[in-house]
């Protein structure tokens, strides 16, 4: 075994351990390997113990990646910052984008989705704890951004994602992630049909899923911790 598998099924393993402990089926929650750094052999590794999801922060970096594996099998998601001159790239090779917090991002990923691929799935970023200099959309504007762009037609909405600031203690990380499914549960009772709701990452997915979380996105307890990035692949 490798240790890239013997990592990942550790992290399975604590995502089986805290469903249990919240009164939850594992089913219920999947694991997104956050791989941005990391080289196509870490993907590779990754994918021969049994992992399909993927998540990329920086646009180039990502797509040049998807090229090397083309052969493989892959669902790609964004989760990093989407600009107005990136909307092309992420609408032509990912199959999700969970950092939409603007109807002007929506309305380009939509436009500029190649006829040929399916609708692009889509969450939007919330930012739940309110901090000055985080990407997200504040949580009193959810629901109109969440109509805007559920009826865009090259896009499905699929739900919410956020990445709060730590909190001191498990409890007080629960909270911030409960806030967040607060307003997911608003936006399904207001009609809206959502099915993901992405919170938690290495530190924090036990707290995320006794919250509701259904995807948790995990970076360094899969692949250890991350190499110096060339800050021109951008």
């Amino acid at each position: 075994m490798t240790v890239i598998a013997a990592q990942l099924q550790a992290v399975h393993a604590r995502i089986v351990a805290a469903c249990h402990a919240a009164g939850r089926d594992p089913a219920e929650v999947r694991l997104l390997a956050v791989s941005k750094t990391f080289g196509p052999e870490a993907v590779r590794a990754a994918h021969a113990a049994g992992q399909t999801a993927f998540g990329e922060n920086y646009i180039h970096e990502a797509v040049d990646k998807m090229a090397a594996l083309a052969g493989l099998p892959l669902q790609w998601h964004c989760i990093g910052p989407v600009q107005s001159n990136k909307t092309r790239l992420v609408a032509g090779h990912f199959a999700w984008a969970q950092t939409v917090d603007r109807l002007k991002i929506a309305q380009r990923l939509s436009e500029q989705r190649p006829a040929g691929l399916p609708p692009l799935q889509v969450c939007l970023q919330v930012n739940v704890d309110g901090g000055a200099t985080k990407s997200g959309v504040a949580p009193a504007d959810v629901l109109a951004l969440a109509r805007a762009v559920a009826v865009l037609p090259r896009l499905q909405l699929r739900g919410l994602m956020c990445i709060p600031e730590p909190q001191p203690d498990f409890e007080a990380m629960k909270a911030v992630f409960l806030r967040t499914h607060e307003i997911y549960e608003d936006l399904r009772s207001a009609g809206l049909a959502l099915d993901t709701l992405s919170m938690g990452m290495t530190a924090d997915l036990e707290a995320a899923i006794h919250a509701g979380s259904t995807l948790v996105r995990v970076g360094t307890a899969i692949f250890g911790g991350r190499p110096a990035r060339d800050h021109n692949v951008e």
